[in-house]
């Protein structure tokens, strides 16, 4: 399989993980989630307001990714999800 069909794979999985990961992982899986499929974040975007805590979390997470490869963006995805799977 390539980087793309196992990427594919653990994101499926991920949603079906036994135990839900804690905040901060799922940030992590959502940040490189959207660098890999999205690439750098537009830099017009407008940061969330400051009350909008859960999407300012996001965009900050995303934007320090910034300049990651997609390619890179799976590796890292592929071996969070397979860190939390126990694999």
């Amino acid at each position: 399989m390539d980087l793309k069909e196992n990427f594919e794979i653990a994101v499926k999985e991920s949603k079906e993980l036994s135990k839900r990961p804690d905040n901060e992982t799922l940030l992590k899986l959502y940040s490189l989630y959207k660098q890999a499929t999205e690439g750098d974040m537009d830099p017009n975007t407008p940061t969330p307001g400051m009350f909008d805590f859960v999407n300012k979390a996001k965009h900050d997470a995303w934007k320090k990714l910034s300049g990651t490869s997609s390619d890179s963006a799976m590796e890292q995805y592929i071996a969070l999800f397979n860190q939390l799977k126990g694999a």
